[in-house]
């Protein structure tokens, strides 16, 4: 059965853009809504690849005339998920996957209750200060490529910071979502996340599942958040987060 909405959300610097490409990548009739966006590009980002870069204007025009499914406003921009990509990927019989963040994904749940939600974390607090310092590294390499060394650099420190304080907070919303994935070795969770989808598929589909069905299923029942607390209590962990109350409910 098509039509289904998959919600994936994650702290900056877990892998999330590189496990949502290679989902797109071998997931047939999957159709990715581009977000639209206030902040201006970075890097090589390019509109209508990365994100729909638009004025503040624009944006807000296009608030007023209800053309978002979601919307928010994140570190002083905009940032939405428009309609139109829903609607296009119904009309198609395709489903559609949301990379967006967790006021985004609880205002597409309410709307979308049947929505499927799944929660990216990083192996640890650690692990994802070492990701972040690599692509600032990164970005910075690249601007200064485009624009010689005299390029003005990000103050890289206090953006690193700042986003690990953000994951703080963002991680413990991870009880509000179906599927939890620990994205340590790529491979692995690539093909825990292409489970996922093609696991809520077999379960929306009126045949009966195959063998091949059947090991997807076991592999994506494994990722549910049920299933996944022990996990979730480590890396919870290393983010002084341990005894967060709703751990165990």
């Amino acid at each position: 059965m098509s039509g289904n909405i998959f919600i994936i959300s994650a702290p900056s610097g877990s892998g999330k853009s590189t496990l949502t490409n290679e989902l797109r990548r071998v997931v047939p009739d999957l159709e990715f809504s581009i977000s639209y966006t206030t902040r201006p590009p970075r890097g090589s980002e390019q509109s209508g690849r990365e994100y729909f870069f638009v004025s503040r204007e624009e944006f807000e025009r296009m608030m007023q005339e209800d053309e978002f499914l979601e919307w928010a406003e994140v570190f002083g921009n905009y940032y939405g998920t428009a309609k139109r990509f829903l609607r296009e990927a119904t009309a198609r019989g395709h489903d559609l996957l949301l990379d967006i963040d967790v006021q985004g994904a609880a205002t597409v749940k309410r709307k979308a209750p049947d929505a499927i939600s799944i929660f990216v974390l990083p192996p640890s607090r650690e692990e994802l200060e070492r990701r972040l310092r690599r692509r600032a590294e990164a970005d910075d390499n690249l601007q200064r490529q485009m624009l010689g060394d005299n390029a003005r650099l990000f103050n890289t420190e206090a953006i690193i910071q700042r986003r690990l304080r953000t994951a703080s907070r963002e991680i413990e919303n991870f009880c509000e979502y179906d599927y939890i994935l620990v994205n340590d070795r790529l491979e692995e969770s690539i093909d825990i996340l292409t489970s996922i989808v093609e696991s809520e598929r077999v379960k929306r589909s009126s045949r009966a599942p195959t063998t091949k069905d059947l090991h997807i299923l076991a592999v994506a029942d494994r990722a549910l958040r049920p299933h996944m607390l022990p996990q979730v209590e480590a890396v919870l962990a290393t983010f002084d987060l341990s005894r967060f109350p709703s751990i165990r409910e």
